[in-house]
C-alpha cells in the first residue's frame, strides 16, 4: 500500500490540511522579504535580483504543492520532516535581504535542505511505483543542479552571481518539463485550491505593503492612496476568483492522463509564477508610492506599479490560452494600457499614477461583469463536477 493510496482512503485527497496552511505561512514571510528586497534597491539590478529570488522560492513552494497533493503531510514521520523543511524555508527567507551578499551561503544551505527533504519524502511516496520514482529522478536531477549553482554563486559576486541564479531557475523548470509530466500523480481539486490560496496570500502581501507604506502621517492623500491600493488588490482578486479559478479547476478535473498532468504543470506550476510575480511587483510599487505621494515615481517603481499589474494580467491571458485556447482581448488591451502608463508615471504625482492604475483595473472588472453577465452567472452557479478517483 503506497502513501498516496492511504491518503485517498483517509478521504483527504480533496482537502487542504492544516499543516499545508501552516507551511504556506512561511511562504507569506518569504513574499514579504522579496517585496522588501525590491523596495530596498529600486534599481533594475534590484528588480532582477528580487524576481530571481522569488522564482527560486516559488519553485520550492510548487514542489511541496505537488508533494502534499500525493501524500498526507500530517501522517507520522512525514509531519516531522515537513516541520524541518519549514524551518529551513524560514531560515532561507530570513537570508533574503542579503542573499547576494554575506548571507548567500546561508540561503543556499537552507534551500538545499528544503529541496532534499522534498525529494526524500517523494521517494517514500514513490515506493513500489516505478513511474513516479522515474519522475522524481528527472525532477531531482534539475533540483540538484540548481542547488549546486546556488552554492557556486554564493562564493562569487558581481554580475556572474545573478547570472548563475538565472541558470538555477532554468534548471529547476527544466527538471519538471523533461518527461512531459509522465509518472506524476494528481488530485485535481486539491491542486487547484492550493494554488488559489497562494494567489490570495500574494494579494494579501500587496495589502500589507499598502499598510506598511501608510505608516507616515495619515493625511487625506495617504488615506486616498491606501484606498486606491486596496481597490487594485480587490480587482486582482476579482480577476482571478470571479470565474477564472472555477473554469480552470473544472478543465483540470475533466482532463485525464498525461494531458491533465501537463495542464497542472503548465497552468499552475509555471503560469502562476508570473501571476505571483506581478502581484509582488505591484506591492513594491505601491509601497514606494506611499513614501511620497506628491512626487513622480522613479522609473523602476513606476515599472513595478504599472508593469506588475500588467504582468499579472498577461499571465491570466496565457493561463486562458493554455486551458481553453482562447484569447482574452480585453485583458490584453488593459495590460497594454498599463505598460503605456509607465512613461507617464515618471512625470505625474505618484498618487495620480496609482489612481490611473486603479481606474483601469476597475474599468476592466466592470466591463467583464456587465459584458459577460450571463456567462458569469452560468459558470458561477453550475453544478460542481463529480470528483474523479
Amino acid at each position: 500500500m503506497t502513501v498516496q493510496t492511504r491518503r485517498r482512503e483517509q478521504g483527504t485527497d480533496e482537502r487542504i490540511t492544516p499543516l499545508e496552511l501552516f507551511f504556506d505561512l512561511i511562504f507569506v514571510f518569504a513574499l514579504t522579504q522579496v517585496t522588501g528586497l525590491i523596495t530596498a534597491d529600486p534599481t533594475w539590478a534590484g528588480l532582477v535580483k528580487g524576481m530571481l529570488v522569488l522564482a527560486i522560492l516559488w519553485w520550492a513552494w510548487a514542489a511541496y504543492a505537488w508533494l502534499t497533493n500525493t501524500i498526507n503531510p500530517e501522517e507520522g514521520e512525514i509531519r516531522l520532516v515537513m516541520f524541518g523543511a519549514m524551518a529551513a524555508m524560514f531560515v532561507a527567507s530570513l537570508a533574503v535581504p542579503d542573499v547576494f551578499g554575506d548571507d548567500a551561503f546561508l540561503f543556499a544551505s537552507a534551500y538545499a535542505i528544503v529541496r532534499v527533504a522534498h525529494l526524500a519524502l517523494y521517494a517514500v511516496a514513490g515506493r513500489g511505483d516505478r513511474d513516479l520514482l522515474a519522475a522524481i529522478g528527472r525532477l531531482g536531477a534539475g533540483s540538484l543542479m540548481s542547488i549546486t549553482l546556488l552554492f557556486v554563486a554564493s562564493a562569487l559576486d558581481g554580475p556572474v552571481q545573478p547570472g548563475l541564479w538565472a541558470l538555477a531557475v532554468v534548471m529547476d523548470l527544466a527538471g519538471a518539463w523533461i518527461g512531459g509530466g509522465r509518472g506524476w500523480r494528481l488530485e485535481a481539486g486539491h491542486f487547484a485550491e492550493r494554488h488559489a490560496l497562494i494567489v490570495i496570500i500574494a494579494i494579501g502581501e500587496s495589502i500589507v505593503a499598502v499598510g506598511v507604506g501608510a505608516t507616515t502621517e495619515l493625511g487625506a492623500g495617504v488615506i486616498a492612496a491606501a484606498i486606491l491600493g486596496l481597490t487594485v488588490a480587490a480587482a486582482l482578486w476579482w480577476a482571478y476568483f470571479d470565474v477564472v479559478a472555477t473554469v480552470a479547476e473544472r478543465h483540470l478535473r475533466e482532463a485525464t492522463g498525461s494531458a491533465q498532468l501537463k495542464m497542472a504543470r503548465d497552468s499552475y506550476s509555471y503560469l502562476h509564477l508570473p501571476m505571483v510575480a506581478g502581484i509582488i511587483l505591484f506591492a513594491g510599487g505601491v509601497k514606494k508610492t506611499l513614501v511620497d505621494i506628491g512626487e513622480p515615481l522613479a522609473i523602476v517603481p513606476a515599472v513595478a506599479l504599472c508593469g506588475g499589474v500588467a504582468l499579472y494580467l498577461i499571465a491570466h491571458i496565457l493561463f486562458r490560452l493554455r486551458n481553453v485556447q482562447t484569447l482574452n482581448r480585453q485583458r490584453l488591451v488593459v495590460a497594454a494600457l498599463l505598460l503605456a502608463l509607465v512613461p507617464v508615471a515618471v512625470e505625474i504625482p505618484a498618487l495620480a499614477t496609482l489612481a490611473a492604475v486603479a481606474s483601469v483595473c476597475v474599468g476592466l472588472i466592470a466591463y467583464e461583469a456587465i459584458r459577460f453577465a450571463e456567462a458569469r452567472d452560468r459558470i458561477r452557479h453550475a453544478a460542481e463536477p463529480a470528483t474523479q478517483d
